[in-house]
């Protein structure tokens, strides 16, 4: 166990510092050993490449259900409230890319464009579109803005406009943005942000790309998966995606057959909301039978739930 932090804290170490000189982007070598508990695919930066249809799988669950999965897994501290939305009522997934601002000073700056112009970042525009540059399909773009509002405006409407076009997503910023209004119009495209300000963004140094961040009380990874809804928004390891997803969907077909049941109103409610009888398991197999909608889980998933004494 040792050896495998010192590991890790090795190579975190190696993605920002490379013969004494900082590094802006995390090597694919730092990515893939901060996620190590993934094992599948990856996207050539290290991230790990989860399904989209895992991710799709995921807007149907609930904020309470994801918390109450990744707190029984020890992930307790992952999700971050009182957001200001761009559009209300959605909910977006995704794979995300971090990107850390800081307050800017001279020799940081000016280590950070020299770095950057060292790993072949674009020389054109304003160094805040770098994070930008690396999104591809399915991405959310996650930065941690330190909470600025004014002079803290991460992206406006055509940088809003050219992330949605590269990931068909949106943003998660602990800052801010301009243009709201017409960000608003870019169908498909949302963001939570911490405020808006019609200002342009003024001393701020990008200091690093697919490192670790944090955004408000959660710690985030590169590679991690965003569920957002106006409820809040958690960030989940990657390799705990897919077994989130299968027993959020057990537990939300749980709760539509108990509604069932008790409208029913053939079993008093202790014997709906305790452990089940192999007669109520009977009926909830047969009810699942006949759902009138495509599921994901089988019937082998089913049986391995029931015979856990639900």
């Amino acid at each position: 166990m040792n050896k495998k932090i010192f590991l890790i804290g090795a190579l975190v170490l190696s993605g920002f510092l490379t013969n004494a000189q900082m590094r802006v982007g995390s090597t694919p070598e730092t990515v893939k050993a901060l996620t190590s508990n993934w094992k599948g695919e990856r996207f050539p930066d290290g991230r790990p490449k989860v399904p989209d249809i895992v991710l799709d799988r995921l807007q149907n669950a609930t904020l309470e259900q994801i918390w109450g999965y990744l707190g029984n897994k020890g992930y307790r501290n992952q999700v971050e409230k009182n957001w200001i939305i761009l559009k209300p009522g959605e909910t977006m997934t995704g794979r995300v890319v971090t990107a850390q601002f800081m307050p800017t000073r001279p020799d940081l700056d000016s280590l950070v464009r020299a770095q950057g112009k060292a790993e072949g970042r674009s020389q054109k525009g304003g160094i805040n579109i770098w994070p930008i540059d690396v999104l591809t399909k399915g991405d959310i773009y996650v930065a941690d803005g330190f909470g600025k509002v004014k002079d803290g405006t991460l992206i406006g409407s055509s940088l809003g406009n050219a992330i949605y076009g590269k990931t068909g997503k949106g943003v998660i910023f602990y800052g801010s943005v301009r243009d709201m209004q017409e960000l608003k119009d870019t169908k498909g495209f949302n963001a939570w942000v911490k405020g808006h300000d019609p200002s342009y963004i003024k001393d701020m140094t990008p200091s690093s790309i697919n490192a670790p961040i944090r955004i408000g009380e959660v710690t985030v990874f590169p590679g991690d998966v965003v569920f957002a809804n106006e409820y809040g928004v958690v960030f989940i390891p990657a390799h705990l995606v897919e077994g989130l997803v299968s027993a959020s969907e057990m537990t939300a077909l749980r709760d539509e057959f108990e509604r069932v049941l008790l409208t029913q109103g053939k079993y008093p409610s202790g014997e709906i909301h305790g452990d089940w009888s192999d007669k109520i398991k009977d009926e909830f197999r047969t009810w699942v039978g006949k759902y009138p909608k495509k599921l994901a889980i089988t019937k082998k998933d089913i049986d391995a739930y029931l015979a856990k004494g639900h």
